[in-house]
């Protein structure tokens, strides 16, 4: 396996790892954790499948073809505009979300460094002001800073795995929270889970970068999937086993009260700072990543001038709408993951299943997903439960 296809795994794995796996343990805390493994499995594979499914319809739309020139292929403008809906939506939300996280963690700092007490809407600014900066840096700036972070994450992730699994106790592990309704517990994990495992946006460029050697590209989207889901079992295991699911599903969501949980499991004060690190990391690396997508994609829209005002035009249209809801949304973390799912099915389950039913109309040559029409159909009723169980979780918590 050359250095360019172990790359390319790296970048399926690492665009899905990021602050979706802090959310997990908060979203199936009260399910428990063999029942949240079962659920991750499910979503794995939903993701796993739908991976190699967007992979047909770019092998056979044309290799270097991205998402937006594929759906305009086959589904004209209505099928774009609902793909550039959805992936707007889809940023902004996680923006949303990865403010309130970070402005949770930041307070978390400011109490244990400097023993004060930060309120919301200055953690949430100086979070948005200090890091946003570098969505309009460019790419490059944001490259090599995510490379970085990305790997001391990696790094911190192994130590706070293998100085917790000691601590991890079976009696815990088997415990889960009690619940009024286990279904309404369910239906609020789904999109969250499912969200975790989006890694799909960077399959069209993988597919440029390998030239459209479809057996490499199946190779790459499996394992760069599969360590994810290894990544979060474990993560699941040491936090479910050590702090226990009855506990962190009484956090109510909130980032800050279940790191602070893992901190004090440690007892030791380096290792703490591991946990904490790691997390911040975490969080950080996905911010990054979606905030400079996000003001790449508006200052296309907009086409906007590289100019000192064109570019901060663009700043003030990728973060004051978050920003606005991260400020009068402060615990909105899980259920802003939770609302990104819905985009994110659009793009990764519902428009890649009529592109290639369009395509497969057309012609049969070149490369084809296993399963057929009934697979396409289950792709489909997955995508319903997945907006369903959003949808009823967003109703139930208002």
């Amino acid at each position: 396996m050359n250095l360019k296809i172990l790359g390319s795994i790296a970048i399926v794995a690492g665009t899905a790892i990021g602050a979706g796996m802090l959310a997990l343990p908060l979203a199936t805390a009260a399910l428990g954790f063999y029942p949240a493994i079962v659920l991750m499995l499910g979503c794995w594979a939903i993701s796993a499948y739908t991976s190699l499914l967007m992979l047909e319809v770019n092998l056979r739309s044309g290799v270097g073809d991205n998402l937006h020139v594929v759906t305009g292929k086959a589904l004209g403008k209505t099928g774009q505009l609902i793909q550039s809906t959805a992936f707007l939506s889809l940023l902004f939300a996680l923006t949303a979300a990865y403010l309130t996280g970070g402005a949770e963690l930041l307070t978390l700092k400011f109490k244990s460094w400097f023993a004060l007490e930060l309120t919301n809407t200055p953690a949430v600014l100086l979070f948005t002001l200090f890091l946003g900066i570098f969505a309009a840096l460019g790419v490059g700036w944001v490259d090599k800073l995510s490379r970085l972070l990305f790997s001391a994450m990696v790094v911190l992730l192994v130590i706070v795995i293998a100085f917790l699994l000691p601590e991890v106790n079976s009696e815990v592990l088997a415990h889960h929270a009690a619940t009024e309704s286990y279904n309404k517990v369910w239906l609020a994990a789904i999109p969250v889970v499912i969200t975790s495992f989006g890694f799909h946006v960077c399959i069209a460029t993988l597919v440029r970068y390998l030239d459209g050697d479809a057996p490499t590209l199946r190779r790459v989207l499996l394992i760069g999937s599969t360590i994810p889901l290894f990544c979060y079992i474990l993560w699941l295991l040491v936090t479910l086993g050590t702090v226990g699911s009855e506990s962190i599903a009484s956090f109510d969501g909130k980032l800050g009260a279940m790191i602070s949980a893992l901190q004090e499991i440690t007892q030791r004060p380096m290792i703490s700072k591991f946990v904490g690190f790691f997390a911040d990391l975490a969080l950080i690396t996905s911010f990054l990543g979606v905030t400079m997508s996000l003001y790449d994609f508006l200052a296309e829209l907009i086409r906007a001038r590289q100019t000192l005002v064109g570019r901060s035009q663009t700043w003030l249209l990728t973060f004051v709408p978050p920003l606005v809801c991260a400020l009068f949304y402060p615990e909105g973390f899980i259920a802003l993951l939770g609302f990104a799912a819905i985009p994110l099915v659009v793009i990764s389950l519902i428009l890649p299943v009529a592109i290639a039913l369009k395509q497969r109309a057309a012609t049969t040559d070149g490369y084809q997903v296993i399963g057929g029409k009934p697979a396409l159909i289950l792709v489909c009723i997955c995508a319903v439960l997945i907006i369903v169980s959003q949808i009823y979780a967003a109703v139930q918590g208002s």
